[in-house]
């Protein structure tokens, strides 16, 4: 019951932020396009005051979630994909080709993933679509280690051996019989996944190196870091962003939290 109230909290907290960024052009009360005095305080008209270019921190916030999201998300399926193929084929071959996909996961197990991320995104330039790359290049490793062990495990089953004994393909072993195994280690990889990608994303663009294009509750941070917001003592223009990467991030755990509690099952026979 504990567990089914971090899904049902969790949920809760996605379905408020996932509304608000679908909806945001009717929700925002200003438009972006729209400027007033910069530097205001909170005033009825500005409910979080307007930063340095005159624009209201609220519209700002509103709109800023639906970039946080679409990276979090986009980067999170493709590392998992990508993590869950590898794994998949780490756990269930054997000799070389097994020793090559293992070996390719504990390579990237070693590096250090901040700084590679850090390298990765200055190499490749700002741009939201460089900072997915940047962060699923890095972030599949953990979904493929799950994953490869739950394979391995599953290898040495009876029902498996009983497949290659009738002479099933190893193709539909392992997209018929493996990959329904896995899905829910891959599920909870890719809640957890996204909450990851959201905060790195949001420490790349604080450290500038994010799309200063696109507004996202990370870019928020750096330009109040950048241009007064910090040393001007104007929380109602820094604070909002990290409280709402805190809380999306929040949820996605709990979530994640629920599938991590229900996802040891009992291999099944076939």
């Amino acid at each position: 019951m504990k567990h089914r109230g971090y899904l049902i909290f969790g949920i809760s907290i996605l379905l408020l932020f996932l509304a608000l960024a679908v909806s945001a052009p009717k929700v925002a009360p200003h438009s972006l396009s729209d400027t007033d005095r910069p530097y205001l305080t909170i005033s009825r008209d500005h409910l979080l005051g307007t930063n340095d270019m005159g624009v209201d921190v609220l519209s700002e916030l509103i709109h800023a979630g639906r970039v946080s999201l679409a990276v979090g998300i986009l980067a999170a399926s493709i590392s998992v994909i990508v993590g869950g193929v590898v794994g998949i084929l780490a756990g269930y071959f054997k000799g070389i080709a097994g020793e090559f996909f293992t070996s390719v996961i504990d390579i990237f197990l070693l590096i250090p993933i901040l700084p590679l991320m850090v390298i990765l995104a200055a190499y490749l330039g700002q741009g939201w679509w460089n900072i997915v790359l940047a962060i699923s290049v890095v972030g599949w490793c953990a979904t493929a280690r799950a994953v490869r062990a739950k394979v391995l495990q599953l290898r040495e089953a009876m029902f498996v051996e009983a497949l290659k004994g009738v002479g099933i393909r190893t193709r539909h072993i392992l997209l018929d019989h493996m990959l329904p195994h896995v899905m829910e280690i891959v599920a909870a990889k890719f809640v957890l996944a996204v909450a990851g990608a959201m905060l790195s994303e949001a420490a790349l663009s604080f450290i500038g190196l994010g799309d200063p294009t696109f507004s996202s509750w990370g870019m928020m941070v750096h330009y109040a870091f950048k241009r007064g917001g910090f040393s001007g003592g104007m929380w109602w223009w820094y604070l909002p962003p990290g409280v709402c990467i805190g809380f999306c991030t929040l949820g996605f755990i709990l979530i994640g939290m629920h599938f991590e509690s229900v996802r040891s099952q009992p291999v099944r026979s076939y």
